[in-house]
């Protein structure tokens, strides 16, 4: 988690700069994507809306994950960080060999930063594979060359590094989010979702689909405040706000931390108790993980069970995913569903 904390702390910035743009991108974009989704539709429901909005963010943070911050100045080293960009698309071995773990987590990253953009053009936009990929590929290509040409020439050097792994990362990403739009489109086919009745007998897939939705409530209700208060500092002129004894990033790392398990207790406890085992991610995808009725003492146990689960799975215990997945391959089921 250490590493995961460094290596997200480097982007606080690109964080506060997708939620100014936010507000006027999505109004720009949004609207051509809603008369296009009503085009084909005939309709727009709200979940349409929301993922059409939430699409937009996620394109303005990929503009400021990849090209922000902009340089200052007319003169530069002509490469970034004093690193020449790489052309080999081999070269993932020998940072792997250099860096260890870091490089690992790097091209991890890569990769799931552009799922989201392969599961929008396979479930929102309904694109088939191929074009998926392509639509992938070409956001990655029109990055990298932004990159290595100073934003298309407006700048005078380099500013960021070009890597060609990062194309077939990123590619593999957008691939990988298509095939989970498929797999969802298997059990809940596009549509289907506003008239069906709520199962509590969901497969794997589906759970693990409201798992990602809940994480991503989490996650934006983490960042937002804290970016929001970064950017208000920062418009304001005043230093960045620190606990006594911490520096502004120690103290940001400990707000995000903090709001983050208070939400999650909150999206995967508290809502759930309160609505029949329905997470907002289960509300979406219409399901609930109580699979059938409980006393008092043994729901306690279940959700206590469930959360241990979880946090488990979170904590990277080894193996953990991939015995939970073996497991309901078998059972059809999640250890905690055997609790009475």
């Amino acid at each position: 988690m250490g590493a995961v904390k460094h290596f997200l702390g480097n982007y606080s910035e690109n964080f506060a700069a997708a939620l100014v743009l936010w507000p006027a991108l999505s109004f720009l974009l949004t609207l051509p994507i809603l008369a296009y989704l009503y085009h084909r539709d005939g309709r727009l429901r709200f979940g349409t809306f929301v993922g059409a909005y939430l699409t937009v963010l996620y394109v303005c943070g990929l503009g400021c994950f990849t090209l922000y911050p902009l340089p200052s100045g007319d003169a530069g080293l002509g490469i970034t960080y004093g690193v020449a960009p790489n052309f080999n698309p081999m070269n993932f071995a020998n940072d792997i060999a250099k860096d260890g773990l870091k490089a690992v987590f790097q091209l991890a990253f890569n990769v799931a930063f552009f799922m989201p953009l392969g599961f929008i053009a396979g479930r929102l936009l309904r694109l088939k594979f191929l074009p998926s990929v392509l639509l992938g590929m070409t956001a990655s290509l029109l990055i990298e060359t932004a990159q290595l040409t100073g934003l298309f020439g407006i700048y005078p050097y380099a500013y960021r590094c070009c890597d060609v792994d990062d194309v077939i990362t990123n590619t593999l990403g957008a691939a990988l989010g298509w095939a989970c739009a498929w797999l969802l489109g298997r059990v809940v086919p596009p549509g289907k979702l506003a008239s069906e009745e709520p199962t509590d007998q969901p497969g794997f897939v589906r759970r693990c689909v409201a798992l990602w939705i809940d994480l991503v409530i989490v996650w934006l209700v983490a960042v937002v405040p804290y970016g929001v208060v970064a950017v208000g500092f920062e418009v304001a002129g005043l230093e960045p706000f620190a606990l006594p004894g911490m520096t502004a990033g120690q103290t940001g790392a400990i707000l995000i931390d903090g709001v983050a398990l208070i939400a999650l207790a909150v999206v995967e406890v508290v809502i759930p108790w309160l609505h029949d085992g329905s997470t907002p991610g289960g509300s979406f995808v219409r399901m609930t993980f109580e699979t059938h009725p409980r006393t008092t003492g043994y729901r306690v146990l279940f959700y206590a069970a469930r959360s241990a689960t979880l946090a488990l799975a979170f904590l990277w215990v080894p193996w953990m995913a991939v015995i939970l997945f073996i497991f309901y391959l078998v059972k059809r089921e999640m250890p905690y569903d055997l609790i009475p």
